[in-house]
């Protein structure tokens, strides 16, 4: 596993373009007797690998393997880029997809022996960053037919995750005028970045009127080339999130009419490319309890003295609180514990049982279809901010050694929902009581965003 999340590590790829971590990891599981089929989805890149003996349940394990952009990192305790501008593993998935593959493999050799019956499956999901890999797998059909999924996440803590997250669209809009010379002539042209500013300031305005727990982001991929030319083509992309889909829809729709509002205004043209969305993640809380019984089980993930020195290092390059925001997260004795720990293994129960979190995860349409859980392991050192350089030098160091627990934990947990029948039932009588019937958020002749990471 080991040289596997280096491999990841050293060649950082973006979503929908991982091709060599892709496959890497078909290779890998392929080699361990595991039936691959790629392509899933109408993606390259996303795979799903199988391996059944006899009757049982089919449980799946989710492993991610995009990086990040403009995150490249060396591993110093200073920013140090290896090479400026290119992508990084910021948010840890050389490790998430590989400790994924181990533990899929360790339980194919369970049933190898007779420890239990039924199918482990390892999805490859690609583009988790820009929320693609997930959603159009689904619409697929990839997770139609699972008992239980589980996943995980590199972290600066290890605990179950009881919490939910936010619903999402991401879409961009595309204004389209006529070029003028913009000093000698300004009356003949339509400046399509005129459109693009005209929607962003009226969603600005728009923003008074949602529930609070609303959420809009915007970045203008385009917006001319010269002052003196007024532009003919300019694009905005958004993320709407909000704590249920519905919400997320009443939100996009009203961005819709803003959008004709402002090409009626700047007259000019305006179209739509919808790029994804997302549920919000349900937690399934049995599933939840058995991570919690398997951590039990593993104790702490363990680092030695040279690798609690760097963290040391790294934590004195965090923003000012970051590790005291953090720790007024932990409940007690974890708070007291961590302060004095670089780096901190110990297990704790969930804290987030309730909270929907700021953020938005493609886990959350597997969540809607099969009963869900992931837990947090230990990979940063505290307080590391998620989706920073810090994180990228983890990642690529001291933050392997939590590979072998994590597959532990995942491959302990599977076996546990393959054997015990009545923890499954429980599980799928607590889904089908929180979750409604799942309807895919990709309209019919949606394609895979692929220009987004290029």
């Amino acid at each position: 596993m080991d040289e596997l999340a280096v491999d990841l590590w050293e060649h950082p790829e973006l979503g929908l373009h991982e091709e060599r971590a892709s496959r890497l990891l078909r290779e890998t599981l392929a080699d361990a007797g595991f039936e691959v089929t790629a392509g899933v989805g109408d993606m390259p890149t996303a795979f799903v690998a199988s391996y059944a003996v006899g009757d049982g349940p089919t449980i799946g394990i989710l492993g991610e393997y995009d990086a990040l952009p403009g995150l490249s990192q060396a591993v110093t305790a200073e920013r140090s880029p290896i090479e400026p501008g290119a992508p990084g593993h910021g948010c840890g998935h050389n490790l998430f997809g590989t400790a994924g593959v181990g533990a899929a493999i360790a339980v194919a050799r369970a049933l190898e022996r007779g420890d239990a019956g039924g199918e482990v499956r390892f999805y490859g999901c690609p583009a988790e960053e820009t929320l693609v890999g997930k959603t159009f797998m689904a619409r697929a059909g990839a997770f139609d037919d699972l008992d239980a999924a589980i996943t995980w996440h590199p972290s600066d803590h290890t605990a179950p995750q009881r919490g939910s997250s936010l619903a999402m669209d991401s879409l961009s809009f595309t204004f389209e005028g006529e070029s003028a010379h913009a000093a000698a002539s300004p009356e003949s042209g339509r400046s399509a970045l005129d459109g693009v500013q005209l929607l962003n300031t009226g969603v600005e305005y728009m923003r008074e009127h949602v529930p609070e727990e609303v959420r809009v982001h915007y970045n203008i991929q385009q917006g001319g080339d010269a002052p003196n030319v007024v532009p003919a083509e300019a694009s905005v992309w958004y993320f709407v999130r909000a704590p249920t889909r519905d919400g997320v829809e009443r939100v996009t729709d009203w961005l819709r009419e803003i959008a004709a509002g402002a090409a009626t205004m700047s007259r000019t043209e305006v179209r739509e490319r919808y790029y994804t969305g997302v549920h919000r993640l349900v937690s399934n809380s049995i599933v939840a309890d058995t991570f919690r019984e398997n951590m039990a089980e593993l104790g702490s993930v363990t680092f030695d003295e040279e690798e609690r020195e760097f963290a040391a290092e790294l934590q004195e390059t965090f923003p000012d609180g970051a590790i005291d925001d953090r720790l007024a997260e932990f409940d007690s004795p974890h708070d007291d514990d961590a302060a004095d720990a670089a780096l901190y293994g110990e297990p704790m129960d969930a804290f987030d049982e309730g909270d929907p979190g700021g953020g938005s995860t493609d886990v959350g349409e597997v969540s809607q279809i099969t009963p869900t859980a992931q837990f947090r392991a230990t990979t940063w050192a505290l307080g590391t901010p998620g989706h920073s350089w810090q994180a990228v030098v983890a990642n690529g160091d001291f933050g392997r050694t939590a590979l072998p627990y994590v597959a532990k934990l995942l491959a302990g947990s599977t076996l546990d929902l393959l054997t015990d029948g009545e923890r499954l039932a429980a599980a799928r009588e607590e889904f089908e009581r929180e979750v409604g019937e799942y309807e895919n958020p990709l309209p019919a002749d949606a394609e895979p965003p692929f220009e987004l990471t290029r």
